[in-house]
């Protein structure tokens, strides 16, 4: 297995993993050179902050005082753009044969929220084909911090079209449905006999096109599932698998939810490596994270963190291989 990462972005750009015939499979979407990156639209292998996924009104409240964000989804804040981390050059503090560490300065007043820190993000591939990311910050004022990757998983190989067929499961009972604009209404909904019911491992294509108003509003599978392992991050989240490589990823963290979004938004207008164009469901992104516009739910998981309190969250993608499939 190998892994390639970017200073630009700290970005996932490359995981090449052996399927069942010992044959290397690139299963991330990316592009060929930095300035796609640069230019590129679909956070393709980033690493999203300060805080990932939406926010509602584009405005955080933290201890009365509310902080005005950049509108660039509509009303809404989006990944914390658009002055987004994955398009500024990180440091590299440590690198090592199975790791490597980057660091990036976020300022006071960055991207509209309070409080400078030092967000460091390391990623380490260890011998059992697992890659964790570990993100870690001390912030010197109360502020928000929810991090997350926002790889685009094909485990048939990046330039092989739809992920319809692969197979998923969430360990999760419930999730957060969202309005049209994709902000959660606050509720959190039992996936008993809905077809975000991933409880049992189905094919992702299976209801994806029913007729259910979350998914309607969504254009597929793009929400936020609220995980059984409520931060235990030695019980398993998610499992990804294919059928036709016999790879297999399975998810783990210590965060309370994954975004599931599955490429509803890819048109055929990005060009990725080796000139391959990339269309609707030609991936899906497993994003572990607090809940999207967690900092204006108060009852949810918060994202908020004080001065001198440490950021800390780990992902980990784990690949393996079932030789029967």
């Amino acid at each position: 297995m190998e892994v390639q990462v970017s200073d630009f972005g700290a970005t996932l750009v490359n995981v090449t993993v052996l399927d069942h015939d010992k044959h290397p499979v690139e299963v991330v979407l990316g592009y060929e050179d930095a300035a796609a990156y640069e230019n590129g639209t679909a956070a393709i292998g980033a690493i999203v902050g300060r805080n990932a996924n939406r926010i509602g009104g584009a405005c955080v409240t933290i201890h009365g005082i509310d902080y005005k964000l950049a509108e660039n989804d509509g009303k809404n804040n989006l990944h914390s753009g658009p002055d987004v981390y994955q398009k500024r050059m990180w440091k590299v503090i440590e690198n090592g044969d199975d790791h490597v560490t980057f660091l990036l300065h976020s300022p006071d007043g960055d991207q509209g929220y309070p409080g400078a820190l030092d967000m460091k993000v390391t990623y380490t591939l260890d011998e059992e084909n697992g890659l964790t990311i570990h993100y870690e910050a001390v912030p010197d004022q109360d502020t928000v911090i929810n991090m997350t990757n926002h790889s685009y998983f094909n485990l048939n190989g990046h330039k092989s079209g739809s992920v319809l067929h692969h197979r998923m499961q969430l360990l999760s009972d419930a999730f957060t449905p969202a309005d049209a604009q994709s902000i959660p209404t606050g509720e959190i909904c039992p996936v008993d006999g809905t077809p975000m019911d991933f409880r049992s491992t189905k094919e992702l294509g299976a209801e994806i096109d029913a007729a259910y108003e979350p998914l309607i509003l969504g254009n597929g599978y793009d929400h936020n599932w609220v995980l059984n392992a409520k931060g235990d991050i030695t019980r398993k989240a998610a499992t990804l698998e294919s059928p036709k490589t016999g790879i297999v990823l399975d998810v783990y963290t210590d965060e309370p939810g994954i975004q599931v979004y599955a490429g509803n938004f890819l048109d055929g207008s990005l060009t990725g490596k080796k000139g391959i164009t990339y269309n609707q469901r030609a991936s899906v992104c497993l994003e572990t994270q607090k809940y999207p516009d967690t900092p204006n739910k108060p009852e949810w998981p918060s994202a908020v963190l004080r001065p001198g309190e440490t950021y800390n969250s780990h992902c980990i993608f784990k690949f393996s291989v079932d030789n029967g499939k």
